[in-house]
């Protein structure tokens, strides 16, 4: 069994929640504290031992190719001024045997097509997807929980959810799955932001997933749906029968940092995590 070794983030929304912030910034480039939420999601997807970073962009996103990239101008005024706390935070935003891959999603169909954009660089490896809009603040790595039980269960998709209250079971997409109780159940289905009465168990899906190559054909095949966009989750329902898939609820605590509040809790938590007083 192949390890998961690449990982793909579509990275090309518009943030349009955060508007005027996001109209010449990624929203993946929004700080909590002093780190971009991207940089968040890649430190996570490096700790469980990926090396190869795949973006997923369009427009106005050079911004986190910057980011990533080396900035030897940076890097000669801080060592010249003495500042070598912050020299080896810039140099030490990716280890060096990690590489990046840049991809243009040439329009935005959904994050589906998003997905499906990055099959050349994936290729026929099993590959995690992450949304830096879900922050995670875990002990161990969300992403390689997800990837661990991809392991015990000797392959197979994984897809992260997270118990929510029973009104919340439309604001998300829910698994039914063999025995919720367990952390990780075969995955049975997934039904789009089903109201409480008709849900299937509480179990709300997560910006993390892991998969085998084999997604890319039900990716290509899935006819658009919600907005005319193609939906990842119609891909991963269209997969099942085929495709052995798990629904695995990870430790950790998560921030909805595609929302204003969840970006503001976020910053509040990992403020006080670093000492600074928050009154």
């Amino acid at each position: 069994m192949q390890p998961v070794r690449k990982v793909v983030f579509p990275v090309n929304g518009l943030g349009t929640r955060f508007l005027p912030a996001t109209k010449a910034m990624p929203k993946e480039m929004l700080p909590i504290v002093d780190k971009p939420l991207i940089q968040y999601a890649v430190e996570e997807a490096v700790a469980a031992g990926v090396k190869e970073l795949i973006f997923v962009t369009g427009r106005n996103k050079r911004a986190i190719e910057d980011h990533f990239d080396a900035h030897p101008e940076l890097e000669r005024d801080l060592r010249t001024k003495g500042k070598f706390d912050l020299l080896e935070a810039v140099q030490n935003i990716l280890p060096r045997d990690v590489r990046c891959i840049y991809i243009r999603q040439p329009e935005p169909l959904g994050l589906g097509h998003a997905v499906l954009c990055a099959e050349p660089a994936v290729g026929n490896s099993p590959f995690a997807v992450m949304l830096a809009d879900d922050l995670i603040d875990a002990e161990h790595s969300a992403i390689g929980q997800l990837i661990e039980a991809r392991r015990a269960a000797g392959g197979g998709s994984v897809i992260a959810v997270q118990d929510v209250a029973p009104e919340d079971t439309k604001k998300y997409g829910i698994v039914s799955v063999d025995d919720a109780a367990q952390a990780t159940s075969r995955l049975r289905g997934i039904v789009e932001k089903p109201d409480p009465s008709v849900a299937p168990s509480r179990l709300a899906v997560i910006g993390r997933y892991v998969f085998e190559p084999e997604i890319f054909r039900y990716l290509a095949e899935v006819k658009p749906g919600v907005g005319g966009e193609i939906q990842l989750t119609d891909a991963i329902e269209a997969s099942l029968e085929d495709v052995p898939s798990y629904a695995h609820r990870y430790s950790g605590t998560r921030f909805d940092c595609g929302s204003k509040q969840g970006f503001i809790d976020a910053t509040v938590h990992y403020a006080r995590k670093r000492g600074f007083r928050i009154d």
